[in-house]
């Protein structure tokens, strides 16, 4: 891998949904997630992390540097478990805590700094890690602790430039589970909830400090992080989220490490406008998107990608 990046850089990211659900909320019967004053609809940043996750899963393929943290089927105290074998104590997640405890404080006499070099590995060999960050703090049983992690990128929650409506459809079922099932019925009925169209906009940070300092985030890294943020839904499709697109994806790059520029006049500059003669948005083309790129300051220069 690279050398950590030496740019501070803000991104917004547009996507949409036509016909699907693109975050449904468990506590509303999955309905799509809005915000109940102004309609808009939301997709919340774990929503968002977890595509990004599961690109670079299906890209690299476990590949060394590049696995997932965060992943299902993985308990976390066995991705832990290396993290203190690479600091030579074997088999941390079957101790007792005073037994780990000890076997630490046996390491460090020896010289080794074990909260260091387990949180060094975990970054080297998680993308997930290295980019988000992550609190590695299980504590089963009070003894594991790989440490608290604060990644540089983040993400804020994706809100959709108008209202949504959502569609209550109601499907039918012709699977029958039981045959006493197939005696009193034929089919089932069931529903499902859809926004015909909506056009997302999500603003995202990467900081170039946090990389140098603390994860070793580096311009690989941060090429692998367009790339699957362009095609994050590409290979994520389900019925429930119909058709699924980022359109474009646009960067803002600062030449220095903390930055030339205070985020929000960087966002600002960026206009996702209803075109004056749409009155129902159901395509990509309603909208006209601008970069008012006169009003960046100095030392800053837009990248638009999609």
């Amino acid at each position: 891998m690279s050398d950590p990046i030496k740019n501070r850089y803000e991104f917004v990211i547009l996507f949409d949904v036509e016909n699907g659900n693109p975050n449904g909320d468990p506590d509303a019967g999955n309905m799509p997630r809005l915000d109940p004053e102004t309609g808009c609809g939301l997709v919340t940043d774990v929503c968002l992390k977890r595509k990004i996750r599961n690109y670079v899963e299906t890209v690299k393929e476990d590949e060394a540097g590049y696995r997932i943290y965060i992943k299902e089927g993985t308990p976390l105290n066995t991705s832990d478990n290396e993290g203190y074998l690479c600091a030579g104590i074997d088999g941390a997640a079957a101790m007792k805590p005073d037994d780990l405890k000890k076997a630490v404080k046996k390491r460090e006499e020896a010289g080794v700094d074990v909260d260091h070099q387990v949180r060094d590995f975990m970054c080297r060999n998680f993308f997930d890690i290295r980019t988000f960050g992550a609190v590695m703090t299980t504590m089963v049983k009070g003894n594991l602790n790989c440490g608290q992690v604060r990644g540089p990128v983040q993400l804020g929650f994706a809100r959709s430039v108008d209202p949504i409506v959502p569609q209550e459809v109601t499907i039918t079922r012709i699977a029958i589970t039981t045959e006493a099932d197939a005696e009193k019925k034929g089919t089932e009925m069931g529903r499902k909830y859809v926004v015909p169209y909506a056009l997302y906009r999500c603003e995202g940070y990467v900081s170039a400090n946090l990389a140098r300092k603390v994860t070793g985030f580096s311009e690989d890294d941060l090429e692998l992080l367009w790339q699957a943020i362009l095609n994050m839904f590409e290979n994520d499709r389900s019925a429930a989220r119909g058709k699924m697109a980022v359109r474009e994806l646009i960067v803002f790059r600062h030449d220095c490490e903390l930055g030339c520029a205070p985020a929000w006049k960087l966002f600002d500059a960026v206009k996702v406008e209803r075109k004056p003669d749409v009155l129902a948005p159901r395509a990509y083309s309603d909208y006209a998107v601008s970069v008012d790129e006169s009003a960046l300051p100095a030392g800053v220069a837009c990248i638009r990608k999609g």
